[in-house]
């Protein structure tokens, strides 16, 4: 197994109700292609996943969103689920924290209905993306150009609509997210001694 993103470091921001499949589909890849990745989350302890409208399993929180930082990581994956980016927009340091990884210029990967947060965080101007089909009209009103694919990369994003279409989005995911794995190769060496 290629492990391209060899100590890349990857922040999974999550609350109760976000889409499960949309969080751990690509977490395995992460995994699998040799990224550390943390769940992060508002509260401490678990989070409910779903699946679809009913309840999914529960994860475990590995870093409160009050004890990290966007600098802290060098790539973003927002999972959706309607409760999900819903609960977090509201939450003035996890709208923060998107905007510091879009201000940092690192890779953001978003699905379904998580660029419900790059609204929020006013980060999608003159930008391509896609989404659940009922964000369209949020992403046009913030300046975003909505697309219907199955998965739309532009500069350092990365965007799909929904669990069908996780295919793509991990894999132009893994080749976004390699990119800054080459751009800080030097410094890869010191990230790795953490």
């Amino acid at each position: 197994m290629s492990k391209e993103l060899q100590g890349l470091r990857v922040a999974i921001l999550v609350t109760d109700g976000f889409e499960q499949v949309e969080m751990t589909k690509p977490r395995e890849a992460l995994q699998q292609a040799g990224a550390e990745t943390h769940l992060i989350s508002p509260k401490s302890g678990e989070v409910q996943g779903m699946n679809h409208d009913k309840p999914g399993d529960k994860f475990p929180v590995d870093k409160t969103l009050d004890s990290v930082s966007a600098k802290n990581y060098d790539a973003y994956l927002q999972p959706g689920g309607v409760a999900n980016p819903d609960r977090l927009r509201m939450i003035p340091k996890a709208v923060q924290f998107v905007k510091d990884f879009h201000e940092q210029n690192k890779p953001m990967a978003v699905i379904c209905h998580g660029p419900w947060m790059l609204v929020e965080a006013g980060v999608i101007d003159g930008k391509n993306l896609t989404s659940w089909p009922s964000l369209k009209t949020d992403i046009r009103n913030a300046g975003g150009n909505w697309m219907d694919q199955e998965v739309v990369v532009d500069g350092n994003l990365v965007t799909s609509r929904k669990p069908d279409d996780l295919p793509a989005f991990n894999r132009e995911m893994i080749k976004l997210f390699s990119h800054s794995v080459s751009e800080a190769e030097p410094a890869g060496a010191a990230r790795k001694h953490r």
